[in-house]
């Protein structure tokens, strides 16, 4: 085999491997540890927030586990003083004493589910809070590896596990536990033989549930994931419903979500199955120990002249503690399910940031915004490097322009200055600091960026611009946006700067969300200005209002830009060319032009850059008319972008 080959193959299955680590949903350190551990965690964080609330839960559980007992333990005087000593005035007031019980036992019931429920609804959202919290922290790798829908639908999902956790612990012990000590009781004070015989079956019962936990815990993990696959299907085809109709996908998104949702309901109903099972053992074994005690009570009462109240009186308790004692038994089951979600949601929220600030971390000071790149070297997944050994100054004040096929590497330059992804190989510079030893938060407040793709969040327009610079005046986000050639279209909404912005901006074209994401930028007023192909989703005419509010925006500021336009290009104090993460070229336009073999020149000469400021045709020359007056060539549909159709360079992915 080559070994040209051969390194391809181990490349690729080393990829593929560190793929799978990344994506893995079962992390060993976790599956490893003790369930005691995970409980001692969510109680140390929860407990002590919601002590006085579950005090008095546990009081409510107390009282109704008091209240049924007695309720059992009150029909040997029924049976006794009622029916066989006939007392009238016992008959009224016992069924007094009954009503107060009961109503007691209601009222305890009420508090105690409402207690419970604001407790979880409080829980739930605390979890919501700080996983979103911890979600802003990670680096914007992690989302690269991880689809944001599948990690919405897991976390809902976990989050609810966890609050179920600790209500089933709480409940069971605070409740069902004494529910059954006290019907136990019971059961003994009016019988004790009778009463050893019927919970025997108990451990029984316990030792069966036991056995099906194992298979609950993979149940649950895999539900958990084809769940959050479903709730990630429909939010990637909500947000993607234009191309799904520009290409006619329904009916293929349709089958590949019915497919998945029939193998979620698969493993619902699996789950459902393996729940199910120990019904009828356990509703068996309940009868075997309940007819048991009806045959040998009824017979002591007859033949051994017994007590029928204290019968009946037992077997009422009997029959309570049935309901109790199954849910005691079956505690197991339910614990491991919320388990699982524990241990997968304490996965997420421990994910270590990829990019965290070195200790004593300062922040950064910039005076002039010169930014250097010193031998860089920039790798996504560790194996194929997308930037080689690059070093350019980014002279401050000055724009520098980054030209060059796709995929060549230059919105990574890009991502690289913002410290999206941290380099392992060489240093980025600002004023002479290392951006690696400053603090992230600062380095990026004094920067503002505008990229190819304009993304909008939940809100008005207001709101939008001003993630700009929270705090901003009204009248300065106003001037912003006639800086970007927004306010008319703003003015000409339902409700003007109140005007929602819909999911992602639905509710704007994709020229219009260009422009409020240029006021953002606007309004931030940061030294350093990153441009990714900004102009690039804006018709010829916005395009060329917004180039000259930009061109504004550049002035005596450091900015680097990937363009498209030959005007910007033109007038840029340096040029960068960039092909396959190597700089080839370097300098202003009038002398890259010049170079007969240059890529610049010839991408040039291809008809690639194909409009002048006047959005008239550039006169190109081409190989043919070599020797002869160049005359004006119309393309039959100007791009002006620099990567042209049909230019073969990088990997395919735009980077």
């Amino acid at each position: 085999m080559p070994q040209k080959t051969k390194n391809t193959s181990s490349k690729a299955q080393a990829r593929v491997r560190q793929q799978a680590e990344k994506t893995a949903l079962v992390a060993p350190a976790y599956e490893d540890e003790s369930a005691v551990k995970v409980v001692q965690r969510i109680f140390s964080e929860n407990f002590a927030v919601y002590r006085n609330s579950y005090a008095l839960a546990i009081l409510c559980m107390i009282v109704v586990a008091a209240t049924t007992a007695f309720s059992a333990y009150i029909i040997k005087d029924v049976v006794n003083e009622v029916f066989d000593d006939k007392k009238l005035s016992a008959a009224y007031s016992i069924a007094g004493l009954i009503l107060v019980v009961f109503f007691i036992k209601g009222m305890a019931s009420f508090g105690q589910e409402v207690l419970l429920k604001r407790i979880a609804n409080n829980m739930v959202a605390r979890y919501q809070k700080r996983a979103f919290d911890h979600l802003l922290k990670l680096g914007v790798g992690f989302f690269s590896d991880t689809r944001s829908g599948f990690l919405v639908g897991q976390i809902n999902r976990n989050i609810s596990g966890v609050q179920n956790m600790l209500n089933t612990i709480i409940t069971t012990f605070a409740r069902d536990l004494l529910t059954l000590i006290g019907l136990v009781f019971v059961m003994v004070w009016q019988d004790p033989l009778m009463s050893v015989g019927s919970l025997v079956v108990m451990p029984i019962a316990a030792y069966v549930i036991s056995r099906y936990v194992k298979k609950v815990k993979q149940l649950s993990r895999k539900e958990v994931n084809v769940n959050a696959r479903v709730v990630s299907n429909m939010i990637e085809t909500a947000q993607g419903i234009s191309v799904v109709k520009a290409f006619t996908m329904e009916e293929q998104l349709k089958n590949s979500l019915s497919k998945l949702i029939e193998k979620a309901e698969k493993q619902a109903n699996t789950i459902a199955l393996v729940n199910a099972r120990t019904k009828p053992l356990t509703e068996t074994l309940g009868g075997f120990a309940i007819a048991g005690a009806v045959a040998f009570g009824g017979w002591r009462v007859i033949a051994l002249d017994g007590n029928p109240g204290a019968l009946l009186s037992f077997l009422a308790a009997a029959m309570l503690a049935y309901d109790p004692a199954r849910r005691i038994a079956s505690f197991r089951v339910q614990f491991e399910k919320s388990l699982v979600n524990a241990r997968m949601l304490y996965e997420l929220l421990d994910t270590p940031p990829r990019q965290s600030d070195k200790p004593g971390a300062a922040p950064i000071k910039i005076k002039a915004g010169e930014i250097e790149f010193d031998h860089v070297s920039f790798s996504y997944d560790g194996l194929d490097t997308v930037l080689r050994d690059v070093s350019f100054t980014a002279r401050a004040g000055e724009v520098t322009a980054l030209v060059g096929p796709s995929g060549g590497g230059k919105s990574t330059i890009i991502n690289t200055i913002l410290r999206f992804h941290d380099l392992k190989d060489g240093r980025i510079l600002v004023d002479g600091q290392n951006i690696a030893d400053v603090q992230v938060h600062s380095l990026r407040l004094k920067m503002s960026f505008v990229s190819q793709s304009p993304v909008l969040f939940e809100g008005s327009i207001a709101d939008n611009i001003l993630y700009g610079r929270p705090g901003a005046t009204m009248e300065e986000v106003v001037a912003a946006a006639k800086k970007a050639q927004a306010h008319d279209f703003i003015l000409a909404t339902p409700q003007g700067y109140d005007t929602p912005v819909g999911e992602m901006g639905s509710n704007l074209s994709g020229g219009q969300k260009q422009r409020l994401s240029i006021a953002r930028a606007i309004l931030r007023d940061a030294p350093i200005l990153l441009l990714d192909e900004a102009t690039s989703a804006l018709d010829n005419e916005s395009e060329k209002a917004v180039q000259s509010a930009l061109e504004g925006l550049m002035k005596d500021r450091t900015t680097i830009v990937i363009a498209h336009r030959l005007t910007t290009i033109q007038n840029a104090d340096k040029i960068i060319v960039i092909d396959k993460g190597v700089i080839r070229e370097e300098g202003r336009h009038q002398a890259l032009v010049k170079k007969p073999r240059g890529i610049y020149a010839r991408l040039y000469r291809m008809g690639a850059l194909d409009i002048d400021g006047d959005g008239e045709p550039v006169a190109t020359a081409t190989p043919a008319s070599a020797g002869k007056p160049a005359r004006a060539t119309r393309t039959a549909k100007p791009t002006g972008k620099l990567a042209g159709k049909g230019q073969a360079a990088g990997n395919g992915k735009r980077t």
